[in-house]
């Protein structure tokens, strides 16, 4: 019989305090809410069993030298959706493919370290995936918010 995953005020709680902080560690976190770091650590490894939690490290596009964001917009033709999608993914360039509703069918940011990468990516790179019918790119001019974690929780339950 499979147990459902109970998710209560102190998961949330842990859930916040690594959402703020991903470094922070058991003992940290124990003593700002009253717990043991056991307690802590038993929590945290439910919430990453159950697909609730997952603690990752966020890089900064610039300082690794990718200077140009791209936004392409990608309707598919002769090919299931999914298949060029994978195949979209799998080009180093890309870090984010979206299947979408709408005019189009696929969204995916591409990072570039300059302009002189542009063409070549659009003209080498997204030549070799068939089923591409269109594509339409856009520039990303300025980035005014990337979050990369989710809203917070106790935002979700209003």
């Amino acid at each position: 019989m499979t147990q459902t995953f109970q998710f209560d005020a102190t998961d949330a709680k842990i859930v916040e305090l690594l959402r703020l902080n991903g470094r922070a560690n058991n003992q940290q976190i124990a003593e700002t809410l009253g717990l043991t770091a056991t307690t802590v650590s038993t929590r945290i490894k439910r919430l990453e069993d159950a697909n609730q939690l997952r603690v990752v490290a966020v890089s900064d596009f610039s300082a690794h030298g990718f200077n140009v964001l791209l936004k392409i917009a990608v309707e598919v033709d002769g090919r299931p959706v999914n298949d060029v999608a994978q195949d979209l993914a799998a080009l180093p360039e890309v870090f984010a493919v979206h299947l979408v509703t709408g005019r189009y069918d696929i969204d995916m940011l591409i990072a570039l370290q300059g302009f002189d990468d542009l063409s070549g990516f659009l003209l080498n790179d997204l030549s070799t995936v068939r089923g591409i019918r269109s594509l339409t790119p856009a520039v990303v001019v300025d980035i005014i918010k990337y979050q990369f974690d989710v809203a917070p929780i106790e935002a979700r339950d209003r």
